[in-house]
């Protein structure tokens, strides 16, 4: 062996890639790279892609994503090097070898069993005198005393310079970099999505580009719509979740975009441009309060509902045959694009929640693996606010019916994904059974209601408004709100709230 690759050994930085799949403004991959030669790293680590949470159309994303990243990294001078199995096992080989002298990666919010696996890393890098440099990705904090400040040091964070691609060091050779395992190779079931978003970087450009620049001037007025949102919501989810684009470029970009625009672009860009700090702000929470992924927010909701759920009820609403057309419409759109919009995420959870009195956490896992965008932090949180566990904010029960009117007045997306419901003439397209041409559908193409919504609805309310009413309630929500609460003045925050995908806040909608 060379003198020369004996010396590149001795100062190998490891850059362990996780939900980060970029070469551009990667903070990590640009602080290792001043410290020496860099090995780019990914584990794609079976485990944690068979959890409750994960599916193969986010592994396939993912995939798309590395693939890509790979080609950017050769370009840069070393190309992603990929490993299947356990990061442990990963890491031990590469410091046999002598091609880890420091590990390097972005700091992580993810869920139970990544948190529980960087413990398991940092313990063994300790015990091998292995440094772990864990760089922060984006506007959450680690071990934050207090909220106070937080939107301030946001802003300062997202201002600071976008980051190039660095220049990398050829790897030693005698590397073998790996190949992309398929979904078998994780031990993933089959997942059809055929309308599935693709990943990438060059996806998650083009997918900015054309938001800001023809498909966002709607996005206001059109981000509630299931149907209009999917083309004028910035569809940049799944981009932001998988690290292919970076927070700080996309603020700067469309702020950049905003500059001479007015009228309803003006509007739409500013809207978007609010959502993004609530992108972080929802992170946040489960950063500071790991718990949230199983544990209600308020423990006056514990046992309020069934633990174990009535796995007849949660089947009919995965699969969008509750016969409520247009929760069984988002659904179906769900399952085949891997996206839908925030107020149409809001009205299945709430479905969900309240009138099939499902306890969070089945549902929520059923979402996590339909979302390609599935982000745990944002995730959690909206999940628990939308079944009312939370203690801090509004109940708000959707009325299946009424937004379908509201949202889908001509009735063209219900129709789309409930094709069963042809015979059903249009002003009754959100309740059939309203139709004289019911019996020729309902209980033989199409399921008759699995609950009456507005019965159920009533229930649910009574028993949630006796939990908000009781003892020590309001004491409990005021230590979560001072937790968790934003900072944000009442005054300038908009009346109506409204979101895109897993990009913004809640919306105050109508739930009557």
């Amino acid at each position: 062996m060379t003198r020369q690759t004996t010396a590149e050994r001795a100062k190998m930085q490891v850059m362990w890639f996780k939900r980060d799949l970029r070469a551009a403004d990667n903070a990590a991959l640009t602080a290792a790279t001043q410290c020496g030669p860099v090995l780019p790293l990914y584990v794609a680590e079976p485990e944690w892609w068979r959890g409750p949470d994960m599916s193969a159309r986010q592994w396939a994303f993912a995939a798309e994503s590395l693939t890509e990243l790979r080609d950017d990294l050769s370009r840069a001078g070393a190309p992603l090097v990929l490993r299947t199995g356990d990061v442990i096992d990963v890491l031990q080989d590469l410091r046999d070898r002598g091609h880890l002298t420091a590990l390097w990666s972005h700091e992580e919010t993810g869920n139970d069993w990544t948190y529980a696996r960087d413990r398991r890393v940092v313990a063994w890098c300790r015990a091998n005198g292995i440094p772990w440099h864990q760089v922060r990705q984006h506007g959450v904090w680690r071990a934050m005393a207090s909220r106070d400040g937080w939107a301030r040091n946001w802003d300062r964070f997202m201002a600071a310079p976008v980051a190039g691609v660095p220049d990398l060091a050829p790897l030693p050779a005698g590397i073998d970099v790996g190949g992309v395992p398929g979904a078998p190779d994780l031990g993933l079931s089959p997942d059809p999505c055929p309308e599935r978003q693709t990943g990438g970087r060059g996806a998650g450009l083009d997918c900015l580009g054309t938001f800001l620049n023809t498909r966002g001037e709607p996005y206001q007025r059109a981000m509630s719509s299931p149907d209009a949102g999917a083309r004028a919501c910035s569809r940049l989810s799944p981009h932001l979740a998988w690290g292919t684009l970076s927070m700080r470029e996309v603020t700067q970009v469309s702020k950049s975009a905003a500059k001479g625009r007015t009228g309803q672009w003006a509007r739409s860009l500013k809207s978007f441009q609010s959502r993004l700090h609530w992108h972080c702000h929802f992170i946040q929470k489960l950063e500071s309060d790991p718990r949230i992924e199983f544990q209600n927010m308020h423990p006056a909701y514990d046992g309020l509902r069934p633990s174990a759920p009535d796995q007849d009820r949660l089947a009919a609403w995965a699969s969008g045959e509750t016969g409520l057309p247009f929760v069984d419409a988002c659904m179906r759109s769900l399952r085949a694009t891997g996206w839908l919009n925030f107020r149409m995420r809001a009205m299945v959870m709430s479905v969900a929640a309240y009138h099939l009195w499902l306890d969070w956490r089945a549902p929520g896992l059923q979402l996590a693996r339909y979302f390609t965008d599935f982000e745990p932090g944002i995730h959690w949180s909206q999940v628990q606010m939308q079944s009312g566990t939370t203690g801090i904010n509004t109940v708000r029960i959707y009325n299946p019916v009424k937004q379908g009117y509201d949202q889908d007045p001509t009735g063209t997306f219900t129709r789309k994904w409930v094709p069963e419901l042809a015979g059903i003439p249009d002003q009754f397209i959100h309740e059939p059974w309203r139709a004289d041409e019911a019996g020729q559908v309902l209980g033989r193409a199409y399921p008759m209601p699995i609950v009456d919504h507005v019965v159920a609805a009533r229930e649910a309310r009574d028993r949630v408004w006796a939990v908000r009413r009781g003892a020590g309630h309001r004491e409990q929500s005021a230590r979560i709100l001072s937790t968790h609460g934003s900072r944000k003045s009442r005054r300038s925050t908009p009346r109506k709230r409204v979101d895109d995908g897993q990009l913004s806040l809640p919306f105050d909608g109508d739930a009557r």
